[in-house]
């Protein structure tokens, strides 16, 4: 402690403070790029593949859905088919029973 009151009564305390400020950038910045980049950019990577599984996924709900549209226009067309076969056949019928 002795040698931190020697060193501001012979530099000054704004040099000893500025001194202590740079080295605790040099601190952090060290800490940051030793520690904090390499697990922000393996998150990174872990995002960009769960972005990716998404997008597959509303691809293939969107090809399911065109799918299933697709079945239930089928399955509408075949009732309408079968309505307008029931609907002649009975029409069909009752002319010629009426026509004897």
């Amino acid at each position: 402690m002795e040698e931190l009151v020697n060193a501001i009564n012979q530099y000054g305390f704004p040099i000893i403070a500025a001194a202590g400020m740079g080295y605790f950038i040099y601190y952090i910045w060290t800490w940051v790029t030793e520690q904090i980049d390499p697990v922000i950019n393996e998150s990174h990577m872990t995002l960009i593949g769960l972005i990716d599984r998404i997008r597959m996924l509303d691809n293939d709900l969107i090809r399911l859905r065109a799918k299933l549209d697709m079945i239930l226009q089928e399955q509408e067309r075949r009732q309408n088919e079968k309505a307008d076969t029931t609907d002649s056949t009975s029409r069909d019928s009752s002319d010629s029973s009426g026509s004897v």
